[in-house]
């Protein structure tokens, strides 16, 4: 049985996933806490796509277990699991682009209230899904947006959406699934701050490619190779470590 770390939102402890003969995922343990952002870094092929899905429950793991605070969702599907407080953002948005900004949150707010079904009736008069909503939509900077055509706004725009959208499911943790994929400098650097915030009672587990996002924002690091954990730790300790450095960042010669 696992037994929760404390003040993690979310602990996995040995998982495997197996492809055939593949091994995506080989004994992975990692643990996010309440108030930090934890990066999953590593080389294309690593497995952290696969991590985040055994996480998310898009994929269901071989072996190991995962526990959301107190309870066991190894076997659960993605939509029990954002019920017990998971929320996932994905490299590609999934929002609904004919929709206007608020539809997009009103129904992501709705799918966790007593009557997710309901959502195009009486809802519009439940003033704490619309609460909710509102919220959601002005935490991400997107007020003056409000009544705007998904499909309308810019990249880093629809992005905020999306996070709108997770943070109206009052998740307990997040996973952010490369998140600046695609973003110029400009979009780039508004996520950047709006990820940071996201840590503020609950915890951030992010995969990203831009290093230096990662090393702005990460308060800790896992670090993945050929499916397995390399490295784990502070991002000076994961910076520094000869593994990290020769199979990830490049680095054969002594630290300078």
């Amino acid at each position: 049985m696992v037994e929760a770390a404390p003040n993690a939102a979310l602990r996995a402890t040995g998982l495997h996933k197996r492809f055939g003969g593949l091994k995506a995922v080989s004994d992975v343990s990692i643990d996010v806490q309440v108030g930090e952002i934890h990066a999953v870094i590593g080389p294309n092929g690593a497995g952290k796509s696969t991590l985040i899905n055994l996480l998310s429950g898009e994929l269901f793991a071989n072996d190991g277990a995962i526990l959301l605070d107190a309870t066991d969702i190894t076997r659960l599907p993605p939509d029990r699991r954002a019920r017990h407080g998971l929320g996932r953002a994905y490299q590609k948005t999934t929002i609904f682009p004919k929709f206007t900004v608020h539809e997009n949150v009103r129904l992501a707010a709705q799918a966790r209230s007593p009557s997710p079904l309901r959502m195009f009736g009486s809802v519009r008069s439940d003033a704490n899904v619309h609460d909710l909503a509102a919220q959601a939509i002005a935490r991400v900077g997107l007020t003056a947006q409000t009544r705007i055509v998904a499909s309308d706004l810019s990249h880093g725009e629809q992005r905020q959406l999306e996070i709108a959208m997770v943070l109206a499911t009052d998740p307990r943790i997040i996973l952010l699934d490369e998140p600046l994929a695609g973003m110029g400098q400009v979009e780039a650097r508004g996520i950047i701050d709006l990820i940071s915030s996201l840590k503020a009672g609950r915890a951030v587990l992010l995969v990203e490619h831009d290093m230096d996002a990662v090393f702005e924002l990460a308060d800790r690091l896992t670090v993945m190779h050929d499916g397995c954990v390399i490295a784990s730790g502070s991002p000076q300790e994961v910076r520094m470590h000869p593994a990290v450095r020769t199979a990830y960042l490049g680095d054969h010669g002594d630290a300078s």
